[in-house]
């Protein structure tokens, strides 16, 4: 995990996405066209929260996430996902 130079705002969560698997159980290697988009990723850099609304993850924690949540940016080459800290089903 790289440390970033990024903040997020509020109840912004700044996550690096796990990478797509590869390969099936079984060994079939998956085009890049029918790879899924992953649903966990590691917490990168919070936000300081709302005044009501704390943040419940931190820097390095292991994430879950819908499918469809947050937003891709690129920063220094890197892929990333930010989203509120309510898009955010789990951690580990």
């Amino acid at each position: 995990m790289a440390q970033v130079s990024f903040k997020p705002n509020e109840d912004r969560v700044l996550v690096q996405a796990a990478p797509a698997e590869e390969k099936t159980a079984g060994g079939i290697i998956i085009p890049d066209t029918a790879k899924e988009k992953p649903q966990t990723g590691t917490v990168v850099a919070v936000g300081p929260g709302k005044k009501d609304e704390p943040i419940t993850v931190a820097v390095g924690d292991t994430v879950y996430y819908g499918k469809y949540s947050g937003t891709e940016i690129s920063l220094e080459g890197v892929d990333y996902l930010i989203m509120r800290n309510s898009d955010i089903l789990g951690s580990k």
